[in-house]
Order: structure tokens, then C-alpha cells, then sequence
């Protein structure tokens, strides 16, 4: 076994305990880019400790004319080559390297932006090809519609309408309406066919709008003036990503309470709909003394069909929970997690294969069959070097007896504590 692996055992199958957790990714990635656009008039607060988070303040914090400091150290992988361009390696950091482009297309200089091999296999051309329209100086290093990019900023702008396809990742809109009100002349943003994971665009206008940024949305077009952004600060509220491990483990235990702090139901996050899909687990969610509790309740489940095309980073979860409890579910909008930090549609269908468990592909329906299903004496995970595989599974420690998961040092792109957050509920041993 890897020394970098983890094993997980749960003596009894409770769950209770109060659980603090870091800043939300989704807000603090936007937060950080709406400050350095500032020049400094906005300031973020709370800021997350996920290492996606940590490398995209440093970056800033050394490329941006504002004064900024998270504490962050200046070593993010920049080096300088022969002919005078920096490389900026974002590493795995797939939501640093979409809102950089954006970012970078209108700083003076130029850079090379990169990443991890899999960033290289990850698909950019959509945002480039838009950015190109407005004006930007983009080209790709090595493969066409890939990282990494030579990226030469400060560009003229061309136009103030562009059209992009909404079926596609929401980051790429968000990079571009995160610098719309610098841009010159603005930004017209006409959004073709419908629009996935919606929330996190509408996370997006809502920040924007707490720094001072007026838009409208009307039909498909998203429009922003060129304006300037109010003083002020955007405090960052806990990630409901990372609380949906928590439902999870909520709902495969037999008895759970549990009180995630700072936590509240009129959140930015589209994540926040995990409350309503662990209803159906039983889990019920009280807000109150500035956070909300979590409780088991005994209740069949009955719902058989999960669209999951607005919060695509709890598909995981759902899907893992439902495979351990036999529920053959339904799914659907999963087509962007094949562009994630691994296939995670494949990723899945192998992992849930070691219980018996299909992930049955349709077109653009997935099936849980469970007709096969059996529980180990001891199951390997691996976790693809993506942190929501290793997270997502973990729960599984509740009803599998052993739990060995691959590569436990993956979890520190989005919830740095998280294997420490699990002991302090019982989960053992956390070492090799």
C-alpha cells in the first residue's frame, strides 16, 4: 500500500459532532479575481484554504497593479524563460486556468499559462475562441484548443457582443463576465441554447453586484456596462460543496446529528440544493443558531429521477450514496463530468463496478443497477487524482468495513481537513 493512501473504519455507524468549513471555493475563486480587477477596492473575506485557492491568490497577489496580500507565498510556479515570458503554472487548478485567461487577456505583458498534464487535456477553445472575438492576443503553446496558452494582454477590444454555447462549462461564461465591466465597451452576452449549471453563473452576477457591478439579464443575453467597481468587501461563506459529504454521511449512517456553522439557506451556492436531494435520504436541515443541523430521520426513499445539470459537483455524491444504499436511480445532466478533473463518469463506473454496482450510460441518461450489488469485507478506491472521488466515496467507511482510498493527499485542492474533519466524528484509523 501507497503511504500516501488512507484506510477508513467506522466502529459504529453514528454520526454526530459540529463541523467547521473552509470558505467556498466557487466564491473565493470569483472573489479573488473581482479584487485584483478592482485594483484593490474590494476585499475578500474568509478566504478558503483549498490549494485551488491558495494558487490563484498568489498568482494575483504577484500579477496584479493592486496592493494585495493573503499571506500567501509568492512561489506558484512562476519562472521566466529565454525570451523573457513567464510561465504561470496553475497545476491541477482547472477554475484558476479558465478565469486566468480571461484575466491575463487584459493585463499588460504576456505569459504562459499551463497546468498539469490532465489541464493540458482539458478543453479551453470555447473561451479562447470568444476572448479572440473581443480582441484578445491568444495562442495555444502546443495543441490547438488546449493549455497551455501564450497569452499577450492590454488587447484593443473589437466588439462588445459575442455568443457562447450554454451547454458547456459555466466557468468559461463566468471568466468573461467577470471582466466585462472593464472592457471598453462592455459586454454583450448572448448565451445559445440552454444553459447548464445556471446557479453558478447567477453566483457570478450576484458578486459582482455586491461590488458595485450593475447587469441585465434578458432572455439569453447577459449585458454589462463598462463601470467601476464600489469599495468594499465580499465576505466568503462556507462551502456547501463540502458539506455534501456530510449529507452523505448523514444519510448511510444509522443515527446522525450533526451542526455545520455559517452554513445559511439563502446561499450564493447552487450547492445548497443538497439540502433538497438529501430529503429524500431523510436528512433534514435546520437553520438556526448561525449555521444548520443535520439529522437522520427514518423515511423510504422514493424519488427515482436526479437532473443533476445544475449542480454537477454533488453528482458524485448522489450517485455513491444511492449505489450504497441499493436505490437504482436515474440520472441525468452528467455530460460535464467528463471534462472534469477526470472522467468522472468513467471514474465512476469503475470504482462502483468493485460492489457489483453499474453506472448504465443511455445516451444522455445514466442508470444505477444495483442488482448486482454486494458489500466487501474491504474495498480499494482510486481516486483518479480528483479530490471529489476520494470525498465522495469516503462515506463509504459506514457501511464497507475497510475503505482503503488511493492518493489521500488529492482532497487538499478543495478540503484540505477533510480527513482530519472525519476523525473527529469516529472515522479510523487515518493512517496507512
Amino acid at each position: 500500500m501507497s503511504s500516501n493512501n488512507i484506510i477508513l473504519t467506522k466502529a459504529d455507524k453514528t454520526a454526530n459532532g459540529t463541523i467547521q468549513l473552509t470558505g467556498s471555493k466557487s466564491e473565493c475563486n470569483r472573489a479573488l479575481v473581482i479584487e485584483a480587477l478592482s485594483g484593490g477596492r474590494v476585499k475578500v473575506k474568509n478566504l478558503s484554504d483549498a490549494a485551488d485557492t491558495v494558487t490563484l491568490a498568489g498568482i494575483l497577489k504577484d500579477h496584479s497593479p493592486s496592493t494585495i496580500d493573503h499571506g500567501q507565498s509568492a512561489d506558484h510556479g512562476l519562472s521566466t524563460i529565454d525570451h523573457g515570458l513567464k510561465t504561470v503554472n496553475i497545476g491541477p487548478a482547472g477554475t484558476a486556468m479558465r478565469f486566468l485567461t480571461a484575466y491575463f487577456a487584459l493585463q499588460p505583458g504576456e505569459v504562459i499559462l499551463t497546468g498539469t498534464e490532465r489541464m493540458k487535456q482539458r478543453p479551453i477553445g470555447i473561451l479562447v475562441d470568444a476572448l479572440r472575438k473581443l480582441g484578445a492576443n491568444i495562442t495555444y503553446a502546443e495543441k490547438d484548443g488546449y493549455p497551455p496558452l501564450q497569452i499577450s494582454g492590454g488587447f484593443e477590444q473589437q466588439t462588445n457582443q459575442i455568443s457562447i454555447k450554454g451547454d458547456i462549462s459555466s466557468q468559461y461564461i463566468t471568466a468573461l463576465l467577470l471582466i466585462a465591466a472593464k472592457l471598453p465597451q462592455g459586454l454583450e452576452l448572448h448565451i445559445e441554447g440552454e444553459l447548464t449549471s445556471r446557479p453558478y453563473v447567477e453566483m457570478t452576477l450576484a458578486m459582482l453586484k455586491q461590488a458595485g457591478i450593475q447587469h441585465s439579464w434578458q432572455g439569453n443575453v447577459i449585458s454589462i456596462a463598462n463601470q467601476e467597481f464600489s469599495e468594499t468587501s465580499l465576505p466568503v461563506e462556507p462551502d456547501w460543496s463540502a458539506a455534501s459529504y456530510w449529507y452523505a454521511i448523514a444519510a448511510l449512517a444509522d443515527e446522525a446529528e450533526l451542526f455545520l456553522p455559517g452554513l445559511t439557506s439563502y446561499s450564493l451556492q447552487g450547492d445548497s440544493v443538497i439540502t433538497e436531494i438529501m430529503a429524500n435520504f431523510g436528512i433534514t436541515s435546520q437553520f438556526k443558531d448561525g449555521g444548520v443541523y443535520l439529522k437522520k430521520e427514518p423515511k423510504p426513499i422514493q424519488r427515482k429521477i436526479f437532473d443533476m445539470k445544475e449542480c454537477p459537483d454533488l453528482a458524485q455524491t448522489v450517485i455513491v450514496v444511492c449505489a450504497a444504499l441499493g436505490h437504482e436511480a436515474t440520472f441525468t445532466g452528467l455530460e460535464t463530468l467528463k471534462i472534469k478533473e477526470t472522467n468522472r463518469v468513467a471514474a465512476l463506473q469503475n470504482e462502483l463496478g468493485k460492489m457489483g454496482v453499474k453506472l448504465i450510460e443511455k445516451g444522455l441518461v445514466y442508470k444505477l443497477d444495483c442488482s448486482e450489488k454486494f458489500i466487501p469485507e474491504r474495498i480499494f478506491i482510486n481516486t483518479y487524482e480528483d479530490h471529489r472521488m476520494a470525498m465522495a466515496f469516503a462515506p463509504l467507511a459506514l457501511v464497507i468495513p475497510q475503505l482503503e482510498i488511493e492518493d489521500a493527499r488529492v482532497v487538499e485542492k478543495s478540503y484540505p481537513a477533510f480527513w482530519q474533519d472525519l476523525e473527529k466524528v469516529g472515522f479510523g484509523p487515518l493512517t496507512p
